[in-house]
């Protein structure tokens, strides 16, 4: 803590703009391997909370004779922020008499390929690793579906994650979801509700909200609703029998037979549409405001 507060006054940063949660993740990650100590920076905001949190704790390593690795970089502009993260480890190299700091290492990730690294270079980047992971084992003539996997709950307390890349801000809580299908028997649209809602009704107006932007919204009256949501996995036990292959497939055949052709088109797919209930959408935002860090302008 001390640290940070001395850190804030040299970078200029606000203690209140950063994440205390971040804060004590990343302790928590130094108590466990501090030989290793390599941090993600851009959970909140690499400028305004990420940096400040890393170096604090770095520095506290250095109190305990240990040697942070770097940061790394996964979301927003990763030239501009290698060259932020550079400069800012060279002022603490210089103000704290620690040559070792500003030869830090930043890794930067996020679907990076040869353009993205071509680019960076031309931008004069400050990065001394790439993370690359889909664009090294897959073809892109035939592309990876990213999945990833992100804790929206614990202890029945739901849980966010924020990022400058809307994309991967997650939507938290417990949740259903249900397919709503339209009068000429197609999908219209796949709907997330929080647990504690009642499902959608035939024949009554749903409102579908776009998770992130505001002013896309649309009433649906489905003609038809089939609960997508099962459970096969429960209490470290598996709680019903799993399908066969065959089985698996005929539901992907019957699925994709819901769809309109411009779903499946191979050239210019219209995007199917998958939209939250107007409860979910205002516990998003409010959960999202909650916990983002106020900037301060000076």
């Amino acid at each position: 803590i001390e640290h940070r507060v001395q850190l804030s006054k040299i970078l200029d940063i606000s203690t209140e703009e950063s994440s205390e949660g971040e804060l004590a993740a990343m302790v928590s990650f130094a108590i466990a391997f501090p030989d290793g100590f390599m941090a993600l920076v851009d959970t909140y905001d690499v400028k305004r909370s990420g940096l400040l949190n890393f170096c604090a704790v770095a520095l506290a390593l250095n109190d305990q004779g240990f040697r942070a690795v770097g940061i790394r970089i996964d979301s927003g502009d990763l030239a501009y922020l290698s060259c932020l993260a550079r400069e800012t480890f060279e002022r603490i190299s210089e103000q704290f008499k620690l040559p070792w700091f500003s030869k830090l290492t930043i890794v930067a990730s996020n679907d990076i390929n040869e353009e993205t690294i071509l680019s960076l270079n031309e931008q004069g980047h400050k990065i001394d690793c790439f993370g690359i992971g889909t664009h090294l084992v897959t073809c892109q003539r035939q592309p990876a579906l990213g999945c990833v996997y992100k804790m929206v709950e614990i202890n029945a307390q739901p849980r966010i994650k924020l990022s400058q890349d809307v994309v991967k801000v997650t939507m938290p809580g417990n949740k259903n979801v249900f397919r709503l299908y339209g009068a000429d028997g197609h999908a219209l649209i796949d709907l997330l509700q929080r647990v504690d809602e009642s499902p959608p009704e035939v024949g009554q107006k749903v409102l579908c909200r776009h998770p992130f932007q505001g002013s896309k919204r649309a009433y649906v009256i489905p003609t038809h609703v089939e609960p997508l949501y099962d459970v096969y996995w429960a209490d470290g036990r598996v709680t019903q029998a799993m399908p066969s292959l065959e089985e698996v497939r005929d539901r992907v055949q019957n699925s994709l037979r819901t769809l309109r052709q411009d779903h499946k088109r191979t050239l210019n797919p219209t995007p199917y549409k998958v939209a939250v209930s107007d409860n979910l959408y205002n516990f998003i935002h409010d959960l999202w405001l909650q916990n983002a860090p106020i900037g301060e302008l000076s």
